[in-house]
């Protein structure tokens, strides 16, 4: 895996959206942005996803990632909670397709196993093994912005994973 290539992964929410993109180059992981999208919490939701939608095709279009990662829905208490973090969600999935780049979903505990090694592990010790990770000066914040970084590591791990068991079937 010589090519070298970027995931943006993506942690959807109406109120905070995070994302985080890395560039991978053989076992190499480069940070390149990571971020939130905050939409004014006095818009109406209709208003709030079209500022997500507008906010993920800028970063489409500026850094061409070769797959998206997003953080696949939990089932909530809350129905309406869920139907939101749903529709933010769509708004990834339609910014890709638009752009025929792959989507791929994670749970949250599968993502954070990627990079600490426990799926229960605390937003705060995703923070620090991130910053560790990507060697960052400092941790990565919002909170939400580290589970999108966490979200592209996972992805490029699975990749990996991937690309070495269809080596070891040719052999």
């Amino acid at each position: 895996m010589d090519e070298s290539f970027s995931i943006l992964g993506i942690d959807p929410g109406t109120r905070i959206t995070g994302y985080g993109l890395i560039r991978v180059k053989g076992s190499l992981l480069e940070p390149l942005d990571f971020g939130c999208i905050r939409p004014p919490p006095t818009l109406p939701l209709p208003e709030r996803y079209r500022i997500i939608f507008d906010a993920l095709e800028q970063l489409l279009d500026r850094f061409q990632p070769k797959a998206v990662a997003v953080e696949s829905q939990f089932v909530l208490k809350n129905a309406q909670s869920a139907i939101k973090l749903g529709m933010a969600k769509g708004m990834v999935i339609l910014a890709a397709a638009r752009r025929k780049i792959p989507v791929h979903e994670y749970p949250p505990k599968r993502a954070k196993s990627a990079v600490v090694g426990n799926g229960a592990a605390s937003k705060a010790q995703v923070q620090r093994m991130i910053a560790a990770l990507l060697r960052l000066p400092k941790l990565p914040e919002p909170e939400d912005a580290a589970d999108a970084l966490a979200l592209a590591i996972c992805h490029a791990h699975n990749m990996r994973t991937k690309q070495c068991l269809n080596t070891s079937k040719v052999r």
